[in-house]
C-alpha cells in the first residue's frame, strides 16, 4: 500500500512539473520607435542579453560621431538585409527580418549607437563577421 501510494505521489509531481523551452528561434527581433518628441527615434531588442552587452561591452555612445554610426549602419543593413534574403547561404535563425533603414532619414545618435550596438552584439552572440 505504502508502494502504491509513492509511485501514485510521484505520478503527480511528474506530471504536475513542467518545463517551458526556449524558442528555437533567437531572440534578434528589433523595432524601431518614434518618440514623443517630433525627431526622436528609439531602437527597442527583444533579446535581453542585449541589454547587457550594451552596459559591459560597448563603447560609450561618444566614442564615435553620429555620422561614423550613420556609415557603419548603412553596410551594416546593406549586409545584413543580403544575408536575409539568402536563408540558404546564411542561417535564417540569426537573420530571420529584414531592416528597414533610411539613409536620409535623421535617426539622432541614440538610435544610430544602439542599432550600431545592435549588429556589434549579432557578431559577438553568434560569432559571425558583418563587417567587411
Amino acid at each position: 500500500m505504502k508502494t502504491i501510494a509513492i509511485i501514485i505521489g510521484l505520478f503527480f509531481m511528474l506530471t504536475s512539473c513542467s518545463t517551458t523551452l526556449p524558442d528555437s528561434k533567437p531572440g534578434n527581433s528589433i523595432s524601431f520607435e518614434k518618440g514623443n518628441e517630433e525627431d526622436e527615434y528609439d531602437l527597442i531588442v527583444f533579446d535581453t542579453q542585449y541589454d547587457l552587452f550594451l552596459r559591459t561591452q560597448a563603447k560609450p555612445i561618444h566614442f564615435y560621431s553620429e555620422s561614423y554610426y550613420r556609415t557603419k549602419n548603412q553596410r551594416y543593413v546593406n549586409e545584413w538585409n543580403y544575408r536575409s534574403s539568402q536563408p540558404m547561404q546564411y542561417d535564417p535563425n540569426i537573420y530571420t527580418l529584414r531592416i528597414e533603414y533610411d539613409s536620409s532619414t535623421h535617426y539622432g545618435l541614440n538610435l544610430e549607437y544602439k542599432l550600431y550596438n545592435y549588429f556589434k552584439f549579432i557578431e559577438w552572440k553568434y560569432k559571425v563577421n558583418l563587417d567587411f
